[in-house]
């Protein structure tokens, strides 16, 4: 496969589940306490089609997948105790207060956009909220009346590029994801699109990424023409 062309960028936009916040375990486990009444498993097989998505579709989804005699909107209740339950401790992930203090520090405009409700994100951010403050704002798809379509639609980067002060083009904005469907919404947004996956996704679910990371360890700002770190 050809190397792809990396463009110089000016705006950031992040993802938080399982790329800055370590949650995406936590949900494995609020998932699982939902179906074992049930005797049901949550594979990744499953779990890989449905990271990324708002509320609705992912209840939706795994309601139909696992024939649950419950509503969504049940479903979703189940979720979100369980998540309260889980979430408060959230640990951050390698490499993610480095990077977001480096680009605070260089007055490089960053923001995140996360499916999350705003809710969710004031449990989830509970042990990390002066790292937080530092964004220059936050959008909520999960709660966000101006995000009509979730991912892997590209309407929360463009939402989230059109709320920066001094407005970028996508192409000029640098998404920061671990999801496929996220990968997607970035890549429809015209913007390139930085991948961290969960090692377990297999190289063709993440083939569409500009760049494909073990971690945010591993990023050089430089490559995309940011201030590179300084050690």
């Amino acid at each position: 496969m050809a190397q792809k062309v990396l463009r110089n960028v000016t705006h950031c936009i992040f993802d938080m589940d399982g790329l800055l916040l370590d949650t995406e375990r936590l949900y494995t486990e609020a998932t699982q306490m939902i179906l074992d009444p049930y005797g049901k498993q949550y594979t990744f097989a499953v779990k890989e089609q449905i990271m990324g998505l708002q509320t609705r579709p992912l209840a939706e989804f795994l309601v139909k997948e696992y024939d649950l005699p419950i509503t969504w909107e049940e479903y979703a209740a189940k979720q979100k105790e369980n998540a309260q339950l889980l979430m408060r401790n959230a640990g951050l992930m390698p490499g993610a207060e480095r990077l977001l203090r480096h680009l605070h520090a260089q007055k490089i405009p960053f923001c995140l956009a996360t499916s999350s409700s705003a809710d969710m994100f004031e449990l989830k951010t509970t042990l990390h909220r002066e790292l937080f403050d530092l964004f220059n704002h936050r959008v909520c798809g999960s709660s966000d009346a101006e995000v009509k379509n979730g991912k892997p639609a590209p309407d929360i980067f463009l939402v989230a590029a059109q709320r920066f002060t001094d407005i970028p083009k996508p192409e000029s904005c640098l998404v920061f994801e671990d999801s496929p469907n996220g990968v997607t919404a970035g890549i429809s947004a015209g913007m390139q699109v930085v991948m961290v996956p969960d090692s377990r996704l297999s190289k063709e679910r993440c083939a569409h990424a500009t760049q494909v990371l073990a971690s945010l360890e591993d990023f050089k700002p430089e490559q995309f023409g940011l201030p590179p770190f300084s050690n």
